[in-house]
Protein backbone atom coordinates (compact mmCIF):
# COMPACT_ATOMS: atom_id res chain seq x y z
CA UNK A 1 0.00 0.00 0.00
CA UNK A 2 2.95 2.34 1.13
CA UNK A 3 4.74 1.30 -2.44
CA UNK A 4 1.81 2.37 -4.27
CA UNK A 5 0.65 5.48 -2.46
CA UNK A 6 4.68 6.29 -3.34
CA UNK A 7 4.55 5.85 -6.60
CA UNK A 8 1.04 7.78 -6.94
CA UNK A 9 2.81 11.06 -5.48
CA UNK A 10 6.03 10.52 -7.96
CA UNK A 11 3.36 10.12 -10.59
CA UNK A 12 1.31 13.31 -9.43
CA UNK A 13 4.56 15.25 -8.95
CA UNK A 14 6.02 14.79 -12.31
CA UNK A 15 2.85 15.85 -14.32
CA UNK A 16 2.88 18.75 -12.14
CA UNK A 17 6.42 19.13 -13.21
CA UNK A 18 5.27 18.34 -16.76
CA UNK A 19 2.43 20.90 -16.41
CA UNK A 20 4.73 23.84 -15.40
CA UNK A 21 6.96 23.09 -17.87
CA UNK A 22 4.75 23.01 -20.95
CA UNK A 23 3.24 26.69 -19.43
CA UNK A 24 7.03 28.16 -19.54
CA UNK A 25 7.61 27.00 -22.89
CA UNK A 26 3.80 28.55 -23.89
CA UNK A 27 3.02 31.91 -25.37
CA UNK A 28 -0.31 33.61 -24.19
CA UNK A 29 -1.69 33.42 -28.04
CA UNK A 30 -1.27 29.73 -27.70
CA UNK A 31 -4.36 29.69 -25.57
CA UNK A 32 -6.75 32.78 -27.51
CA UNK A 33 -9.49 31.11 -29.33
CA UNK A 34 -10.76 33.76 -32.59
CA UNK A 35 -12.35 31.00 -34.40
CA UNK A 36 -15.72 32.42 -33.19
CA UNK A 37 -16.75 36.06 -33.28
CA UNK A 38 -20.10 36.26 -31.93
CA UNK A 39 -22.43 38.94 -33.17
CA UNK A 40 -22.85 42.31 -31.59
CA UNK A 41 -26.62 42.41 -30.03
CA UNK A 42 -28.55 45.66 -28.07
CA UNK A 43 -29.63 44.99 -24.95
CA UNK A 44 -32.80 45.81 -23.88
CA UNK A 45 -33.36 47.83 -21.33
CA UNK A 46 -36.11 47.52 -18.71
CA UNK A 47 -37.72 44.20 -20.29
CA UNK A 48 -37.60 45.35 -23.05
CA UNK A 49 -36.71 42.86 -25.96
CA UNK A 50 -32.28 42.96 -27.67
CA UNK A 51 -32.08 43.71 -30.79
CA UNK A 52 -31.88 40.09 -32.06
CA UNK A 53 -35.41 39.43 -30.44
CA UNK A 54 -38.22 37.96 -32.16
CA UNK A 55 -41.35 40.04 -31.12
CA UNK A 56 -44.63 37.64 -29.67
CA UNK A 57 -46.91 40.14 -28.72
CA UNK A 58 -46.45 44.07 -27.97
CA UNK A 59 -49.41 45.64 -29.48
CA UNK A 60 -52.99 44.02 -30.95
CA UNK A 61 -51.73 43.69 -34.15
CA UNK A 62 -49.31 41.12 -32.77
CA UNK A 63 -52.12 38.38 -32.64
CA UNK A 64 -51.47 37.67 -36.11
CA UNK A 65 -48.50 36.10 -35.11
CA UNK A 66 -50.94 33.59 -33.49
CA UNK A 67 -53.49 31.22 -33.50
CA UNK A 68 -56.14 28.61 -32.16
CA UNK A 69 -55.96 25.18 -31.92
CA UNK A 70 -57.59 24.94 -35.32
CA UNK A 71 -55.40 27.13 -37.18
CA UNK A 72 -58.11 30.53 -36.78
CA UNK A 73 -57.63 33.82 -35.40
CA UNK A 74 -57.62 33.49 -31.76
CA UNK A 75 -60.88 34.96 -29.61
CA UNK A 76 -59.01 36.32 -27.26
CA UNK A 77 -58.91 40.22 -26.46
CA UNK A 78 -55.84 41.76 -27.90
CA UNK A 79 -55.08 45.15 -26.92
CA UNK A 80 -51.50 46.51 -25.33
CA UNK A 81 -51.94 43.03 -23.38
CA UNK A 82 -53.24 39.65 -24.83
CA UNK A 83 -55.91 38.55 -21.98
CA UNK A 84 -57.95 34.91 -22.09
CA UNK A 85 -61.31 34.81 -23.18
CA UNK A 86 -62.66 31.81 -21.34
CA UNK A 87 -63.97 28.92 -22.97
CA UNK A 88 -62.21 30.46 -26.51
CA UNK A 89 -59.24 27.88 -25.60
CA UNK A 90 -55.82 27.96 -25.47
CA UNK A 91 -53.82 29.65 -28.22
CA UNK A 92 -49.92 29.12 -29.78
CA UNK A 93 -47.97 30.92 -31.63
CA UNK A 94 -47.45 30.03 -35.50
CA UNK A 95 -43.61 29.76 -35.95
CA UNK A 96 -42.18 26.65 -34.21
CA UNK A 97 -38.90 27.37 -31.33
CA UNK A 98 -36.58 24.73 -29.85
CA UNK A 99 -33.94 26.00 -27.42
CA UNK A 100 -34.77 29.74 -26.75
CA UNK A 101 -34.81 32.45 -24.10
CA UNK A 102 -38.27 33.75 -23.31
CA UNK A 103 -39.18 36.59 -21.68
CA UNK A 104 -43.44 36.97 -20.94
CA UNK A 105 -45.05 38.99 -18.88
CA UNK A 106 -48.36 38.06 -17.18
CA UNK A 107 -50.96 39.40 -15.08
CA UNK A 108 -53.86 37.55 -13.08
CA UNK A 109 -57.25 39.35 -12.63
CA UNK A 110 -57.35 42.34 -9.72
CA UNK A 111 -60.44 40.89 -8.64
CA UNK A 112 -59.93 37.60 -6.55
CA UNK A 113 -62.49 34.79 -7.59
CA UNK A 114 -61.67 30.76 -7.03
CA UNK A 115 -59.01 29.59 -4.94
CA UNK A 116 -56.61 26.93 -5.49
CA UNK A 117 -56.04 25.98 -8.93
CA UNK A 118 -59.23 27.96 -9.64
CA UNK A 119 -57.76 31.71 -9.26
CA UNK A 120 -55.58 33.27 -11.68
CA UNK A 121 -54.81 30.17 -13.69
CA UNK A 122 -53.22 29.66 -17.06
CA UNK A 123 -49.53 28.07 -18.27
CA UNK A 124 -47.02 28.79 -20.25
CA UNK A 125 -46.13 25.55 -23.06
CA UNK A 126 -42.66 25.72 -24.17
CA UNK A 127 -43.39 23.28 -27.39
CA UNK A 128 -46.92 23.30 -26.40
CA UNK A 129 -46.14 20.22 -23.99
CA UNK A 130 -43.56 21.58 -21.80
CA UNK A 131 -45.23 23.58 -19.36
CA UNK A 132 -44.34 26.64 -16.29
CA UNK A 133 -47.28 27.40 -14.56
CA UNK A 134 -49.47 30.18 -14.62
CA UNK A 135 -51.05 31.02 -11.03
CA UNK A 136 -52.09 33.67 -8.65
CA UNK A 137 -49.85 32.39 -6.03
CA UNK A 138 -50.28 35.31 -3.69
CA UNK A 139 -51.77 33.77 -0.30
CA UNK A 140 -53.15 31.08 -1.98
CA UNK A 141 -52.80 27.61 -1.52
CA UNK A 142 -52.78 24.64 -3.71
CA UNK A 143 -50.04 21.84 -4.22
CA UNK A 144 -46.77 23.06 -4.67
CA UNK A 145 -46.07 21.39 -7.92
CA UNK A 146 -48.82 23.41 -9.34
CA UNK A 147 -48.32 26.76 -7.75
CA UNK A 148 -46.88 29.94 -9.72
CA UNK A 149 -43.39 28.69 -11.61
CA UNK A 150 -43.56 25.33 -11.10
CA UNK A 151 -42.75 22.99 -14.02
CA UNK A 152 -46.32 21.42 -13.45
CA UNK A 153 -46.99 18.21 -11.41
CA UNK A 154 -42.72 17.81 -11.95
CA UNK A 155 -40.47 20.81 -10.07
CA UNK A 156 -41.81 23.05 -7.16
CA UNK A 157 -40.22 26.23 -7.01
CA UNK A 158 -37.19 26.92 -5.05
CA UNK A 159 -39.37 29.86 -3.60
CA UNK A 160 -42.54 31.72 -4.12
CA UNK A 161 -41.90 35.29 -5.73
CA UNK A 162 -45.16 35.64 -6.38
CA UNK A 163 -46.61 39.44 -5.92
CA UNK A 164 -50.28 40.57 -5.82
CA UNK A 165 -53.40 39.78 -7.93
CA UNK A 166 -53.99 42.28 -10.43
CA UNK A 167 -49.70 43.27 -10.73
CA UNK A 168 -47.50 42.61 -13.41
CA UNK A 169 -45.13 39.76 -13.34
CA UNK A 170 -42.78 38.04 -15.26
CA UNK A 171 -40.82 34.97 -16.54
CA UNK A 172 -37.81 34.75 -17.96
CA UNK A 173 -37.11 31.36 -19.41
CA UNK A 174 -34.26 29.33 -20.55
CA UNK A 175 -35.23 26.26 -22.53
CA UNK A 176 -33.16 23.28 -23.95
CA UNK A 177 -35.38 20.86 -26.20
CA UNK A 178 -34.62 17.55 -25.51
CA UNK A 179 -33.07 15.13 -28.55
CA UNK A 180 -34.53 12.21 -30.21
CA UNK A 181 -31.92 9.43 -31.69
CA UNK A 182 -32.98 9.63 -35.10
CA UNK A 183 -32.91 6.02 -36.45
CA UNK A 184 -35.78 4.57 -33.84
CA UNK A 185 -36.96 8.05 -32.23
CA UNK A 186 -35.65 7.32 -28.56
CA UNK A 187 -34.72 9.64 -26.36
CA UNK A 188 -31.26 10.81 -26.52
CA UNK A 189 -31.25 14.05 -24.07
CA UNK A 190 -33.62 15.27 -21.97
CA UNK A 191 -35.24 18.90 -21.74
CA UNK A 192 -34.17 21.40 -19.29
CA UNK A 193 -35.51 24.28 -18.24
CA UNK A 194 -34.22 27.42 -15.73
CA UNK A 195 -36.84 29.96 -14.98
CA UNK A 196 -36.81 33.80 -12.78
CA UNK A 197 -39.98 35.14 -11.98
CA UNK A 198 -39.64 38.95 -11.20
CA UNK A 199 -36.26 38.43 -10.95
CA UNK A 200 -35.89 35.69 -8.91
CA UNK A 201 -34.45 32.35 -9.65
CA UNK A 202 -36.95 29.76 -9.46
CA UNK A 203 -35.84 26.44 -11.26
CA UNK A 204 -32.33 25.74 -11.74
CA UNK A 205 -31.65 24.02 -14.90
CA UNK A 206 -33.97 21.31 -14.12
CA UNK A 207 -34.48 18.18 -16.27
CA UNK A 208 -37.72 17.41 -17.65
CA UNK A 209 -39.17 13.91 -17.17
CA UNK A 210 -41.42 14.07 -20.28
CA UNK A 211 -44.30 16.62 -21.21
CA UNK A 212 -46.20 17.54 -18.28
CA UNK A 213 -49.22 15.78 -17.04
CA UNK A 214 -52.36 16.91 -15.48
CA UNK A 215 -52.98 12.94 -14.53
CA UNK A 216 -50.05 10.65 -14.74
CA UNK A 217 -46.25 10.19 -14.60
CA UNK A 218 -44.55 12.17 -17.26
CA UNK A 219 -42.62 10.15 -19.91
CA UNK A 220 -41.11 11.30 -23.37
CA UNK A 221 -42.91 10.69 -26.88
CA UNK A 222 -41.18 11.36 -30.04
CA UNK A 223 -41.88 14.81 -31.54
CA UNK A 224 -40.21 17.08 -34.15
CA UNK A 225 -37.02 19.42 -32.77
CA UNK A 226 -39.51 22.91 -33.15
CA UNK A 227 -42.66 23.21 -32.33
CA UNK A 228 -45.05 26.11 -31.11
CA UNK A 229 -45.34 28.14 -27.81
CA UNK A 230 -48.95 28.07 -26.39
CA UNK A 231 -50.56 29.74 -23.71
CA UNK A 232 -53.51 27.95 -21.99
CA UNK A 233 -56.90 28.95 -21.47
CA UNK A 234 -58.21 27.25 -17.75
CA UNK A 235 -60.98 29.16 -17.88
CA UNK A 236 -59.33 32.58 -16.32
CA UNK A 237 -59.32 35.79 -17.35
CA UNK A 238 -55.39 35.84 -17.22
CA UNK A 239 -53.54 38.69 -19.15
CA UNK A 240 -50.09 38.48 -20.89
CA UNK A 241 -47.82 41.39 -22.48
CA UNK A 242 -44.18 42.01 -23.68
CA UNK A 243 -43.57 38.56 -24.89
CA UNK A 244 -39.97 38.30 -26.65
CA UNK A 245 -37.88 35.21 -27.66
CA UNK A 246 -34.69 34.58 -28.75
CA UNK A 247 -34.04 31.35 -30.62
CA UNK A 248 -30.72 29.93 -28.80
Amino acid sequence: MRKLLSFLIISLSAATIYAQEQKQNMKPEETEDWSRKPPSVIPGSCNQPPSDAIILYRSAKDIEKWQDEKGNVPKWKAEDSLTVVPMAGSIKTKQSFGDCQLHIEWRTPSEVRGNGQGRGNSGVFLMGLYEVQVLDSWENETYYNGMAGSIYKQYIPLVNASTAPGTWQTYDIIFIAPRFNEEDKTLKTPGYITVFHNGVLIQNHVELKGPTEYIGIPAYRYHEPKLPLGLQDHGNPVSFRNIWIREL
